[in-house]
């Protein structure tokens, strides 16, 4: 027969031992890393930032023969009329370095008919959109029409002082100009209207 001791089976003192053995390595930060009791954020001195993306070089383009006129300048007069006119001349599509096919596909597509004014024109049209589109929460906010700014000039007293200035002889700027002063609303004044 088997001698127990005060703790009893021999099954029981292996969980026993295994258990105080997990609580008495639970308290070291190796032993929490590796059952992942612990959590391992990354090092933010050890973190490297990554260059960013960039686009292969164009290797259909060449570099400019040594005296030739650069392709995106244009003429001092053609600068001078785009200041005078504030416009910019549409230039006819290049054909060099093109072929047939090209050429044909960008006069099929209208490339030749562009409109210089094209970036105002989408911004007027998106502006009329964003108009047209008031939200319920637009409409609920900016529920009164702004009041009107700068002061009313009272039309009957005005004619009336220039006629006695002119009837006088006086300048007609002399004497105050007639207002009609506006009151101011009170708090709740206009909400239920």
């Amino acid at each position: 027969m088997i001698k127990t001791n005060s703790i009893g089976h021999p099954v029981l003192r292996t969980a026993a031992l295994g258990l105080l053995l997990t609580l008495s390595l639970s308290g070291c930060g190796e032993t929490k890393r590796a059952l992942g009791f612990e959590k391992t954020p990354p090092d933010e001195f050890q973190v490297v930032q990554r260059a960013p993306l960039t686009l292969p070089p164009d290797f259909a383009l060449r570099p400019p023969a040594p005296g030739a006129s650069r392709p995106q300048e244009s003429s001092t007069r053609e600068q001078a009329r785009q200041v005078l006119t504030g416009t910019r001349q549409v230039n006819p599509i290049s054909s060099q370095g093109r072929t047939n096919g090209d050429m044909a596909l960008l006069k099929r597509a209208g490339a030749e008919n562009i409109q210089p004014d094209i970036r105002s024109l989408v911004n007027k049209e998106s502006q009329a959109l964003a108009d047209a589109d008031k939200t319920l929460g637009d409409k609920i906010v900016f529920w009164r029409k702004p009041e009107p700014t700068g002061e009313i000039l009272n039309p009957s007293a005005e004619s009336q002082r220039l006629r006695q200035n002119q009837a006088l002889g006086k300048s007609l700027s002399d004497g105050e100009t007639p207002l009609i002063v506006r009151r101011k609303k009170g708090w709740l004044e206009g909400v239920f209207d």
